[in-house]
């Protein structure tokens, strides 16, 4: 399989010469994209090709189930040198419908680092029990969780002294929720988008109509 691994990017990278000569030059002499994108290590939902963009255009970090930890150094690092070292100005967290992390938080725990990781998903469900509880379906319970869960993460991404340095500063940051669809690949905006002007106070409708 590692072979054919091989064979395969030898043919892509060969047939992107012939389409455009300067492609591989042109991405090895900068780095200039113009978002970062935290999203779903699910291999069905890759940032570029679901969001339409080109290498180089959007800068990644993904976990299984597009969670933010406020202690993950991980993402935390990416964020800021999205933030300072590469002047992204348009932060999107991005989760999908069907997610496989959101149904285990949904389950019975297995007692794994899983668990401890989708812990703030289960604590979610358990905050909108009720209101999840009035979708007759599960696996509609489970999306409108999915929504959830990245309403939840732009505003802890917007929490962030990294995000709060950047507003102080003046810089026009936005973090942005999406959704994807795996059954017809369409983004959708969840209308839950953070400004500096939010933060402080002075515009906060988009986030709290999402929420409720």
């Amino acid at each position: 399989m590692l072979s054919d691994l091989f064979k395969r990017n030898r043919t892509w990278s060969e047939r992107r010469k012939a389409e455009e000569p300067s492609y591989f030059s042109r991405l090895a002499t900068r780095q200039n994209p113009e978002f970062f994108w935290v999203g779903c290590a699910d291999s069905r939902v890759p940032a570029n090709v679901v969001a339409g963009l080109d290498p180089g255009e959007v800068f990644v970090h993904r976990n299984v189930a597009n969670v933010v930890h406020s202690s993950d150094m991980n993402l935390l690092s990416a964020l800021e040198f999205a933030v300072e070292s590469l002047g992204i100005r348009e932060i999107i967290v991005c989760g999908h419908y069907g997610c496989g992390g959101v149904k285990a938080a949904t389950e019975d725990m297995l007692g794994g680092l899983t668990d401890h990781w989708l812990e703030p998903i289960r604590r979610l469900a358990r905050a909108y029990a009720i209101d999840l509880g009035q979708l007759a379906e599960i696996e509609a319970r489970r999306d409108r969780l999915a929504e959830l869960n990245v309403i939840e993460g732009v505003r802890r991404i917007a929490e962030t002294p990294i995000l709060q340095r950047a507003w102080a500063a003046g810089e026009p940051v936005k973090v942005h929720g999406l959704i994807y669809g795996l059954k017809d690949g369409v983004l959708a905006d969840l209308d839950c988008t953070i400004t500096r002007a939010s933060v402080f106070g002075e515009d906060v409708p988009h986030l709290s109509a999402a929420a409720d």
